[in-house]
């Protein structure tokens, strides 16, 4: 079938196979009498499939196209945290499309939709439910195991295996022990039977999610083990089937004590998981986030990523706008990845370079919901699609990719894709102008994380503080403060513990600093701070302004739904700006030298 879509290939295309390509790899060759596709297999030809349509619809010839194009890493995963009652955690696009009222409930019209619309960006593992398993979520590796098998078998024509999301103490949950000890023999056999169970019904399984000893979920360290023996129980039983655990290293201190100044966060996943390099079976893959924090605006990468020579890394996205506008403010992701895949890891050498090495997969919290646009805001379907190829191919710029998600979902007309594209570009960087400066975090409203809060999270037990005072803010993350700089590259920590080289929108990531401090801009600290909320306000408006613009050349519904959205961001960016300025001010005295307005 053509692209699995059921619909009779097009004139003038050929597939051939070409054992030399790698897996998933295909070869575009145009040429007069239309154009010729080769792979190895099955999945690499559909991959060329898409490939070819894209550049059709941006405008290019059959005579022009030439390509060769392969994954950088063999495993994309996009991770779904949808509840089996049907609603989505930290979902901002409408109810579930795999849940419902407690049982495995779709369309299946719309599930091929998807798993046609996850394949034609690269994406070929999914996770459907929630790795916070709860005991409803648990049973489909039992009683709903045949429901969940026919959801997977939707997908697996579009060559994306199925991921499962189980609980670590499933075997006191699902099977009646009276422990979950994976050093236990018992633990280990349910486990094993679990796996025989699974792959009977899902043959191409590829494998287990986990999140275990993270945010009051049980784990291995309750029992006095270690992450390896948690992982490595499990791996055991799927081992035999080709299965893989994904295990999450979000494990961090969730009880601590605001007025502990010694123990930080963002320190956590590599004391945990560094010291255990080497002791993990080779079908665990470590997902790591990849911030310190948690998907942040601004955030240093974490230290953990290739830092495990010995052990297979995922690196761990959120498409999903959690602390980024929640698919209400305008922010294309791709910006900030491209940052992300930009950052140095030492003096040569960036992130990027560590996908497809030390870095084996990549992973991202999906962002799609049962929404008619699929992700609640219309321009927010760029990020899953900027996931996609990032996923893909890493070496690709924001500019590149948003240019050609505008072009496949507007037109080509430059009088609307230039307009949308530097408004999109410029997205990024105006959400951080009128939410945390600087790289602080947590300045948002406690739980649903959207809107300022400055001190929301600063007395609470989740190790998110920035403790400000009438004259200064920040952690000193140096070795004079909390050592996490220490956990760094020599390069990156000498980088990083000197005020005059860190980069400036890390700063107080980094160091606590007075609020007089002269930037390289001539600016003090809390100069820079009033300014960029006063106009990160401002360049709202003229977003709404470009849109407007743009009206003639847009689908109506696009057009009204996206004017919604950016009236709804114009709010949330002038409340960021006056409760933030307010609460420098109020806690400084000093004034703006502009003499705008700040609420006494």
């Amino acid at each position: 079938m053509w692209l699995q879509g059921g619909d009779d290939c097009p004139p003038g295309v050929r597939f051939e196979t070409d054992p030399s390509l790698p897996p998933e790899a295909f070869r575009l060759t145009g040429g007069k009498g239309g154009c010729l596709i080769e792979s190895a297999d099955e999945a690499g030809r559909m991959y060329g499939g898409y490939a070819l349509l894209a550049k059709l619809a941006l405008g290019g010839t059959p005579e022009t196209i030439s390509m060769t194009n392969a994954p950088a890493v063999s495993e994309r995963i996009l991770n779904h945290w949808d509840n089996l009652t049907g609603d989505v955690e930290r979902g901002y696009s409408g109810k579930s499309l795999f849940f419902k009222n407690g049982e495995v409930s779709y369309d299946p019209q719309r599930m091929k939709d998807y798993a046609r619309l996850l394949a034609s960006v690269g994406i070929n593992r999914v996770c459907f439910n929630n790795v916070n398993v709860t005991p409803l979520a648990a049973r489909l590796i039992t009683d709903k195991l045949g429901d969940l098998a026919q959801l997977a078998a939707i997908f697996r024509p579009f060559h994306i295996k199925t991921i499962i999301a189980v609980d670590f103490s499933s075997p006191i949950l699902l099977g009646g022990l009276s422990t979950a000890d994976p050093l236990d023999g018992g633990v280990a056999a349910w486990w094993a039977k679990a796996a025989e169970t699974v792959y009977k019904a899902i043959p191409d399984l590829a494998g287990f999610l986990v999140k275990a000893d993270s945010e009051f979920r049980d784990g291995p360290a309750a029992m006095g083990r270690t992450q390896a023996d948690g992982a490595n129980v499990i791996a055991r039983a799927l081992k035999p089937y080709g299965g893989k655990v994904y295990w999450r290293c979000f494990v961090y201190n969730c009880e601590q004590d605001w007025r502990d100044t010694k123990t930080d966060r963002p320190k956590a996943a590599y004391d945990h998981f560094f010291p255990l390099d080497g002791s993990f079976d080779n079908n665990v893959i470590l997902q790591v986030k990849h911030g310190p924090s948690d998907f942040q605006v601004r955030e240093p990468n974490s230290p953990l990523l290739g830092a495990m020579k010995d052990t297979a890394q995922a690196m761990e996205l959120q498409v999903t706008q959690e602390y980024t506008g929640q698919q209400i403010d305008l922010y294309a992701l791709a910006v900030q990845w491209e940052e992300i895949l930009s950052a140095p890891v030492s003096d040569t050498r960036s992130t990027r370079g560590l996908v497809g090495q030390e870095i084996q997969a990549v992973a991202a919290v999906a962002n799609t919901g049962d929404d008619a646009n699929w992700t609640g805001h219309t321009l927010a379907q760029a990020n899953l699609y900027a996931f996609g190829r990032l996923a893909w191919d890493p070496s690709l710029t924001a500019r590149e990719i948003l240019s050609d998600w505008i072009g496949l979902t507007f037109g080509t007309n430059p009088a609307l894709r230039e307009p949308l594209l530097n408004m999109m570009l410029d997205s990024r960087g105006v959400y951080e102008k009128y939410n945390a400066p600087l790289g602080l975090c947590w300045m948002v409203n406690i739980n649903h994380h959207y809107g300022p809060s400055p001190e929301g999270y600063e007395f609470s037990k989740w190790g998110t503080y920035h403790r400000a005072d009438a004259k200064a803010i920040g952690v000193d993350r140096t070795d004079n403060g909390t050592g996490y700089t220490s956990q760094y590259h020599p390069y990156l920590r000498a980088l990083y513990s000197n005020p005059d080289t860190c980069p400036e929108e890390l700063l107080l990531y980094f160091h606590r600093l007075p609020y007089t401090y002269t930037l390289k801009s001539g600016k003090t600290l809390l100069q820079h701070i009033y300014d960029t909320h006063f106009e990160g306000a401002e360049d709202v408006e003229g977003f709404i302004e470009t849109w407007d613009g743009l009206q003639p050349l847009l689908p109506e519904s696009a057009y009204y739904s996206v004017a919604a959205r950016l009236k709804r961001q114009l709010v949330n960016a002038r409340e960021w700006r006056d409760v933030i300025n307010t609460y420098f001010y109020r806690k400084s005295g000093i004034p703006d030298r502009q003499g705008r307005k700040i609420y006494p």
